[in-house]
């Protein structure tokens, strides 16, 4: 048997800190990552980080408890352990983009339930690099403790370097490498993080020639992935500090363009360039024509939560509608919709941040103001609540009304009563719209609310969307016996679980 010479009892104190920080840093961007990665797929929800998180952590709990058992052998031999199960991480980090579009489809085709879906991918990608990341944490921790006399202050330092690390990740993550350079170069920076912390590890472990080559055919591999995982095609067209945007061309004809906007998994707008004026789907058609027939004129002044795909402005603008007012929280969208969607920003005021913030700062008082956000299929959480409604209603001119987008299915509509409710509690009117339609079985319908200080003096309108449709406002006493069975609870800045409420199974209620 060869026996490797041990390196010095009292490794650098300060290079294993590094170490120690650098792998932490690179985890947790990482899991910041997963995040973003997996949004184009399954949309970015709070079951979405609920999973991630949770894989995240069992890979690092399964990780440290591993690092343990080996931090038992000899030095040496644990950091060189260390060093191949670094590379093993650099190799799973790079090839997390490459199973993610291998296996999406198929793993969301399998999972009927949402939630279970979103657990599976997260873990078929992010568990096996939390895992490999969370190793050598007790070991460069036991590493640092042997030999010193004053070990508890080592252990300390060690434990402080992992947090002081995490800390940095998650900023690093957020605010540089995403906006950046994008999530899949994320993954390859991280994966040359994890490749220099192997080679430290070898050294410190003093790791034998034939090693050195095993250990360059490593390094090679997990290269080779992160550059196969680089020269993929985009899944994003812009990928931005909030959402992967992409613009889908749906017309053949070059002379009449029509384009769809996909932000994240979901579609969230179509808009043709010859028309402004004509609407491509429900909730813009009735968006557009419900605010106009309540007004009665053009002169009306106008406040709108979301961009998106800008549809509704212009064609206000179009109209000789003036003074719009859109809150936007990401300057991509509008970046996009100018270019891919014929919007004019000079025809509007744009607000780039959170639409409560800027409601809340504005003074002006809106004769409309609509509610059109989304994050995954339902709207954020602090927009759905009764503080936020109140805030709204003292926006509002006296005659004014609240036009809000809502998506559920016909067969629960939890979500739907908790919404109606809550505005209820504050507005005398609300009424609920939709296409003058039987629902299907198991159908997920858009509605339409409308809140105001009073009911509108028609019950059906006729838009184009793009086809000339129907819609109607639901009888009252249906919508009192209907949404009342549900026993809606009023959402609150403090309890809002619109998302919980969209996938509720009124089988097992």
């Amino acid at each position: 048997m060869i026996k490797t010479q041990d390196p010095p009892k009292l490794l650098s104190l300060w290079l294993l800190i590094f170490l120690q920080a650098g792998i932490s840093a690179s985890s947790l961007v990482v899991e910041i990552v997963a995040g973003r990665m997996i949004a184009p797929y399954v949309g970015m929800s709070l079951y979405t980080w609920t999973a991630i998180i949770a894989v995240v952590l069992a890979g690092f709990s399964v990780g440290h408890w591993w690092g343990g058992r080996i931090a038992a052998r000899d030095t040496a031999q644990a950091l060189r352990m260390a060093g191949w199960i670094m590379l093993a991480a650099a190799l799973t980090t790079a090839g997390a983009t490459l199973l993610l579009r291998a296996f999406a489809g198929p793993v969301i085709a399998t999972f009927v339930h949402p939630m279970a879906a979103i657990t599976a991918l997260s873990a078929l990608a992010f568990f096996l690099p939390s895992l490999f990341a969370g190793v050598p944490a007790p070991i460069l921790t036991v590493a640092a403790m042997r030999g010193r006399a004053q070990a508890e202050q080592a252990l300390g330092a060690m434990f402080a370097a992992g947090a002081v690390g995490a800390i940095a990740g998650t900023l690093l993550a957020g605010f540089l490498f995403v906006p950046w350079i994008g999530s899949v170069m994320t993954l390859v920076v991280i994966t040359v993080v994890y490749v220099v912390a192997a080679l430290i590890c070898f050294r410190l472990g003093n790791l034998l020639p034939c090693g050195q080559a095993a250990a360059l055919g490593g390094i090679v591999i997990a290269f080779a992935t992160g550059y196969g995982a680089l020269t993929m095609p985009a899944v994003c067209d812009r990928e931005s500090s909030y959402y992967c945007i992409r613009t889908v061309a749906l017309s053949d004809n070059p002379d009449d363009p029509v384009n769809l906007m996909v932000v994240d998994h979901l579609a969230h707008g179509i808009s043709g360039r010859a028309e402004p004026r004509t609407m491509f789907t429900e909730h813009a058609a009735m968006l557009d024509a419900l605010p106009r027939m309540r007004m009665g004129r053009t002169d009306f002044s106008s406040f709108h939560i979301g961009g998106g795909t800008y549809s509704v402005p212009r064609a206000w603008a179009a109209r000789g509608i003036g003074d719009i007012t859109i809150a936007e929280v990401d300057p991509a969208v509008t970046e996009i919709a100018v270019e891919n969607f014929w919007f004019d920003p000079a025809t509007a005021t744009i607000l780039h941040g959170d639409a409560r913030v800027a409601l809340n700062r504005s003074t002006q008082r809106f004769d409309v103001i609509v509610g059109d956000a989304f994050t995954d299929i339902a709207a954020p959480a602090h927009l759905v609540t009764q503080e936020f409604f109140e805030l709204v209603a003292s926006r509002l001119a006296p005659q004014g009304v609240f036009a809000m987008n809502m998506i559920d299915n016909v067969d629960r509509m939890y979500a739907l009563a908790a919404v109606h409710a809550t505005l209820r509690s504050v507005f005398p009117s609300v009424e609920i719209w939709t296409k003058a339609v039987a629902p299907e079985p198991g159908q997920r319908r858009v509605f339409i609310l409308l809140a105001s200080a009073q009911d509108s003096a028609f019950s059906t309108v006729d838009a184009l969307a793009p086809d000339s449709k129907r819609f109607q406002v639901l009888d009252g006493a249906f919508v009192d016996n209907i949404l009342g069975q549900r026993n809606p609870k009023i959402l609150t800045d403090d309890h809002a679980p619109l998302a919980f409420l969209m996938g509720f199974d009124p089988a097992v209620d």
